[in-house]
């Protein structure tokens, strides 16, 4: 399970009593591992419809966050790289490289140089990162997105459409 589907899951179950949270929990966790993002969707959704009668609170949880938990699955990325996208490793290495980096500064001028610091934390930091897993799947990865980006600009293009009627 991600890191964000970790968070998803907790700030439901903390939305429910103790004897459901691990029931809850593990739907949702065999949803993140279905077959497709549609088959996953269908079954938090279903999930979600089933607690909006006794826990409308962890239902809106749950539905707040399901877009972007099925956004590798709903883009087909292979498990390997897949597995690396879905953790925030990298991210929060790069962040803890950057304080380590500037924590001397004592006083910050202004925005600029915070800014600076930040620029030279993240150069430090892309020194010490590795290869991506499953990083041969990137342009699978590139391809997709760039259908799914086409798929979105030609859907806003046709709603801002102007229709007119013949007389």
């Amino acid at each position: 399970m991600s890191r964000l589907e970790g968070r998803l899951t907790d700030n439901v179950r903390d939305r429910l009593p103790d004897k459901l949270r691990s029931v809850v929990a593990r739907r949702m966790r065999a949803a993140y591992h279905a077959e497709s993002a549609l088959a996953a969707q269908a079954q938090l959704e279903a999930l979600a419809a089933e607690l909006d009668k006794t826990h409308p609170g962890a239902a809106a949880s749950l539905r707040e966050g399901l877009e972007e938990t099925l956004t590798v699955l709903r883009l087909g990325v292979p498990p390997t790289l897949a597995r690396t996208l879905r953790s925030t490793n990298a991210i929060e290495s790069m962040i803890e490289i950057c304080r380590e980096h500037s924590k001397n500064v004592k006083n910050w001028r202004d925005g600029q140089m915070a800014l600076r610091w930040a620029a030279a934390g993240m150069i430090e930091a892309g020194k010490q990162f590795r290869r991506v897993n499953g990083h041969l799947h990137l342009a699978s990865l590139r391809r997709a997105l760039d259908e799914q980006v086409a798929a979105e600009n030609v859907s806003a293009t046709r709603q801002n459409d102007t229709v007119t009627t013949a007389a």
